[in-house]
């Protein structure tokens, strides 16, 4: 993407401000209690062309992921919401708990990130990552801790949202680089040469970094392969310790950006994925406990 202009930059973060306002933000789904440690989210919404808008995620538990399941329940199930009104409301018309998807690499333990895509032929594909009973590579067994799998991504597929059949297909998975060796959290959307970008996050073996990679299915093709494990690098202070990408806006070809297509993806940032004591003389706020520790947005 050729460096923006002082206008562009400022319409994007006037874009920004309009679009995440805390004052205005309402809940769509509630969690399963209203305690810490539990919340739906972690996928996406696609409008069809009759106007529902569809929207996929989680319900997530009290627990740690670095921990396994004796922590707590953690991502409990997978669940598609349908919303008749613009928004205004939703209902759930499809979910899975852990025992209802049972892919063949793996019993699944928890879930995370979702995202829903709409396919060239008009059939509907939900991508899932799970983390599932698989032991690490040798020589990293020691670094396993009891309870935990390692994650991967897979989709399921059906003509329509409300529809899908509940066969987990393969998608991506590393069995050969232990620096990147959890994928998850899929974000997938069509190219303008009719590709299909996936990008995911991933985690090494020690759970101590975060980043965002990308694997691509060519048009025609049926399969996904890697493109880069790190498609954007990790910042030097606050996000140290991970620049996750969650989502992705395509901006509309217009005005300052007719000439210069372009989207937002925003990220998840963390200067450390443990709990990171302070100097009390030091700037007091929240610091190391999780990849929710600051958010931001690239423009490309």
């Amino acid at each position: 993407m050729p460096p923006m202009t002082a206008p562009q930059q400022r319409a994007l973060h006037q874009l920004l401000s309009r679009l995440i306002d805390q004052e205005a933000a309402r809940v769509l789904v509630a969690p399963m209690a209203a305690k810490p440690g539990f919340w739906f989210g972690g996928g996406n919404l696609v409008q069809d062309e009759q106007g529902v808008i569809w929207l996929c995620g989680r319900y997530r538990n009290y627990g740690d992921s670095r921990t396994g399941l004796a922590a707590g329940e953690r991502g409990l199930e997978v669940a598609i919401f349908r919303s008749d009104d613009g928004g205004a409301g939703f209902r759930k018309v499809q979910s899975w708990s852990k025992t209802d998807l049972t892919p063949a690499d793996g019993k699944v333990l928890s879930y995370e990130g979702t995202a829903l895509h709409r396919t060239a032929d008009g059939g509907w594909e939900l991508f899932i990552s799970s983390e599932k009973e698989r032991s690490y590579p040798s020589p990293l067994e020691s670094y396993q801790k009891p309870g935990t799998g390692v994650w991967s991504i897979d989709r399921l597929t059906g003509d329509r949202p409300d529809a899908f059949d509940s066969v987990l297909m393969p998608v991506l998975t590393n069995d050969t680089r232990p620096s990147y060796l959890h994928v998850k959290d899929p974000v997938v959307f069509d190219t303008g040469d009719g590709d299909t970008a996936l990008i995911f996050c991933s985690h090494p073996f020690s759970w101590s970094s975060s980043n965002s990679g990308l694997a691509l299915r060519r048009a025609g093709e049926a399969g996904f392969a890697l493109h880069s494990w790190e498609i954007v690098p990790r910042g030097a202070t606050w996000d140290v310790a991970a620049t996750r990408i969650t989502g992705r806006v395509a901006l509309p070809a217009v005005g300052l950006f007719a000439e210069q297509p372009a989207a937002l993806y925003f990220y998840d940032g963390a200067e450390c994925l443990r709990a990171h004591d302070e100097n009390k003389a030091a700037v007091r706020r929240p610091r190391g406990y999780s990849c929710e520790e600051i958010g931001g947005a690239f423009a490309g």
